[in-house]
């Protein structure tokens, strides 16, 4: 507040619009790239390439490179290598084509196995089958009962006239009072003396050109024909087949011999392949460390032992009682808002005033901020300053 000058603050001038003022000459509709734009001629451009220069020799080209022409070969023996001499040398003698399998592969010939397959004991009767089942020998045919039918008993309607009232509009209904009122101030919308002109300067000055009619073409009037359509297509009339009948097909059938020998399930794996007689390892199952009980479990635990049942502790409710039903009373339609408001008035800034009001110019600093100070109430004249 000590620091603080309040500045000179002068109202905005507002530059008033021009006034607008219908000139009587007609648009002519053309622009400065209309009338300063020359059309010169289309032509092709030549393409803007550097001339090509073939520097030609007669002298014959020399192949040898300056690498070749400044790298001197130094007189030094080859060094060895100091790698072990590991290469593989094949053996000489002759490869026969045999492996350890076959080489350890004994051939123990065919075995002879037991069918373990139970026999079919079951002798087929020679009697004819008869088509009688115990359902249909003790079955019993019982009267059926004719089924329940439903008569819908018909419509009658009322002959009280339809009040149109419901639960809702009789039991609940408005309460006793006045509604509220709106407590907001009135703000008068500001209107203007001048009527909007809904005309523009291009609505005023554009004007349409006048288009010749278009030109449309009558459709000719369809005229059905007198004759009959014969419905028969090209392919119909030129591609028949020969004498009437379609192609055959000339593919020869394959007749193929059945022989009457029996099927022989056997096959070269079978014969060759027999399995081994082998017996079957027992599982290595470790002995059991723990030993059970020959007694029978009572199924009892630590809980069911040592729990005590205890009576129940019967608590004190603190809610307080009901009053009883409160008697019925009108709802007023007023609130604190409605009754205390009261609409101020828009106050102006001081800083809008040239000398405030309530204050004292007291002088300038060097940057030009003004300050003032308070009158109190006892040096306040009559006028207010």
């Amino acid at each position: 507040r000590r620091d603080y000058v309040a500045h000179e603050v002068v109202p905005p001038k507002f530059k008033p619009p021009e006034k607008i003022a219908k000139s009587d000459e007609s648009m002519d509709l053309t622009s400065t790239y209309r009338q300063d734009y020359n059309s010169y001629p289309i032509c092709q451009v030549p393409p803007c390439l550097p001339c090509e220069k073939k520097h030609t020799y007669n002298d014959k080209m020399d192949t040898w490179t300056t690498y070749k022409d400044d790298y001197v070969l130094w007189n030094e023996p080859k060094r060895e290598m100091i790698r072990p001499d590991d290469t593989y040398h094949p053996s000489e003698e002759k490869f026969d084509c045999r492996t350890s399998v076959q080489d350890d592969y004994l051939y123990r010939g065919p075995v002879a196995t037991k069918s373990c397959k139970p026999v079919n004991l079951a002798q087929k009767s020679k009697d004819p089958f008869e088509t009688i089942t115990n359902y249909k020998v003790d079955y019993v045919l019982h009267p059926l009962e004719k089924p329940y039918v439903h008569k819908h008993e018909k419509y009658k309607a009322s002959e009280v006239p339809f009040d149109g009232l419901t639960t809702h509009k009789i039991s609940y209904k408005g309460l006793a009072g006045q509604p509220a009122r709106l407590a907001k101030p009135y703000q008068a919308k500001p209107h203007h003396d001048l009527p909007f002109s809904s005309t523009t300067e291009f609505q005023e000055k554009y004007r349409t050109w006048l288009l010749p009619p278009l030109f449309t073409k009558k459709p000719a009037v369809y005229v059905p024909p007198v004759e009959k359509m014969d419905l028969h297509t090209t392919t119909q009339l030129h591609y028949t087949h020969p004498n009437g009948q379609p192609a055959r097909m000339c593919q020869s059938l394959v007749q193929f011999k059945k022989s009457t020998d029996p099927f022989t399930s056997s096959s070269t794996m079978k014969e060759d392949y027999k399995p081994w007689r082998c017996k079957r390892t027992k599982p290595i199952i470790p002995a059991p460390e723990l030993t059970c009980p020959a007694e029978p479990i009572d199924y009892s635990t630590t809980f069911q032992t040592h729990y005590t049942p205890h009576p129940l502790s019967i608590t004190q409710s603190c809610k307080p009682r009901w009053p009883g039903p409160r008697p019925w009373t009108p709802l007023e339609a007023k609130t604190t808002y409605a009754i205390s408001y009261t609409p101020k008035g828009t106050a102006r800034c001081l800083a809008s005033y040239k000398e405030p009001p309530g204050y004292v110019f007291k002088g300038t600093d060097d940057i030009g901020h003004k300050f003032f100070l308070p009158i109190f109430k006892g040096e306040c004249s009559a006028d207010g300053h």
